[in-house]
């Protein structure tokens, strides 16, 4: 098969054993070989090279490029966000990123990726069981494509926020060497790992804990888990609710959260029944038995702004029991056409980002479902579910390259769960060639996060693109 980046994606790196409980899945050990082979067609040392070709479309364009079919008022409001630094331009870029990165030596396997993985996108929320676990957490860019994607992504969000913070260049590196040898550990770990028990590895509040080696950097964790743990929908209800003629309402607080009209309120509401027949069926029943009360739509993120995104406040049996559900407008990952071209493979995206969420983390929110509104398709979730982060700005560099380590090694296991461990075991081996590449690529790779952050925010002063600023 040849993608649309001329990339080939080798036939033998293609397994059918996991088509069909009647086929054998190929041996591990040649599976570790063949990624060894591709050593020669993808040479870990070209992994550290990264100049801008000529061909490359500037970054202002590709922006623009992105902002079509965003809801046009709030594309300042996108902008606005993005120029606030060089790593609120790389959370913004995930399109920008996914077209570089798809002239760059890859080795062709292809397990399923996260899409737009960077420090900021790894977060507590709650598992099904209400403990508080740490993993990936967004999935709007998700869909199988090349490993070295989201690796190299990630490595430049951490030498990028280290030079934020004031950081030297080696620590920016060293940052990036341990997010490095973290994934390698752990993807060679998994890979000799039964297939089953790859899938239920996960990282909870006290393994986190284990794995900082600063003080402050365990109290950063215990701060983060705090407030993730206080992020629920009942302690949500006075934050975001008024009481109207004896009825909660979400309050507006134009133009990051306004309200629909009330025929657009009609096809949310329908949507939502709708979105009850993705879930199973325990679920259903349970969601039953709320009723919608208010909707409104809600601005989120940095790379999300401007798409459709609505939050819905539901009651059960009793004014103080709340759900808070969040409907996101869900488009063709960044990725998709550099592995199939203009043909989507997923009749749903909302669909795509739901079933890649649950292969790449090892607990999902039980509530992931999907839902459509007129030509538009969503994915649906709960708003307050513990969600939270680990805040990058203004910590010290060893709790950076503690950060970077966690980020690494769930990143692997992510990867892990899907296809193609021991392939990527085989590439990577055991010495520090890719460590070192990365290291370097991160670096060169920053320097032009910087050049086009700068560059759009030269757009922004010459009145070429409008921008509203917090």
């Amino acid at each position: 098969m040849e993608p649309a980046t001329g990339h080939v994606v080798l036939e033998s790196a293609v397994d059918e054993g996991f088509a069909s409980l009647r086929l054998p899945a190929r041996p591990r050990a040649e599976r570790y070989e063949l990624g060894r082979s591709l050593r020669e067609r993808a040479h870990r040392s070209d992994m550290a090279h990264w100049s801008a070709p000529a061909t490359r479309v500037d970054p202002v364009t590709q922006i623009q490029r992105a902002n079509a079919g965003r809801q046009p008022w709030l594309v300042p409001v996108r902008v606005g966000r993005m120029i606030a630094s060089p790593y609120a331009y790389l959370r913004g870029s995930a399109n920008v990123m996914a077209d570089d990165f798809a002239t760059l030596p890859a080795t062709g396997i292809t397990p399923v990726i996260c899409g737009d993985a960077h420090l900021g996108n790894f977060g507590f929320y709650a598992s099904p069981e209400r403990e508080l676990v740490f993993d990936l957490n967004d999935f709007d860019e998700a869909h199988p494509g090349a490993w070295e994607w989201d690796l190299r992504r990630l490595v430049t969000s951490v030498y990028v926020a280290g030079r934020q913070n004031g950081f030297k260049e080696h620590a920016c590196a060293d940052a990036v060497r341990h997010c490095v040898e973290e994934y390698q550990l752990q993807i060679q770990h998994l890979a000799d790992q039964p297939l089953l028990a790859r899938s239920f590895a996960q990282m909870d509040v006290d393994r986190l804990r284990s794995a900082a080696s600063r003080p402050s950097f365990r109290a950063e964790i215990d701060r983060a888990a705090r407030r993730a743990r206080r992020r629920t929908s009942d302690r949500a209800l006075p934050r975001f609710t008024e009481r109207h003629d004896g009825t909660a309402r979400l309050v507006e607080e134009p133009p990051l959260i306004t309200r629909p009209s009330d025929g657009e309120r009609e096809l949310l509401a329908e949507a939502l029944d709708g979105y009850l027949n993705t879930l199973p069926p325990h679920w259903a029943r349970i969601l039953a038995g709320y009723r919608i009360v208010d909707i409104a739509h809600k601005v989120v993120g940095v790379g999300s702004v401007g798409l459709r995104a609505y939050v819905a406040l539901c009651e059960g049996s009793s004014s103080s029991d709340v759900l808070f559900l969040q409907l996101k407008q869900a488009r063709r990952s960044v990725v998709a056409h550099h592995q199939h071209g203009d043909a989507a493979w997923h009749r749903h995206q909302g669909q795509r980002v739901v079933e890649y969420q649950q292969a790449l983390q090892t607990v999902s929110d039980p509530l992931l479902g999907w839902a459509t509104v007129g030509d538009m398709q969503f994915y649906v979730r709960q708003f307050r579910d513990m969600k939270g982060a680990i805040v990058v700005e203004g910590i010290d560099a060893p709790a950076l390259g503690d950060y970077a380590g966690i980020c690494g090694y769930l990143l692997a296991k992510s990867h892990a769960r899907t296809s193609g461990a021991s392939m990527i075991a085989g590439y990577i081996g055991g010495s520090s060639k890719m460590a070192d590449a990365l290291s370097r690529f991160a670096r060169t790779y920053a320097d032009q996060v910087e050049r086009d952050h700068a560059e759009l925010s030269a757009a922004v002063r010459q009145g070429i693109l409008p921008a509203q600023t917090a």
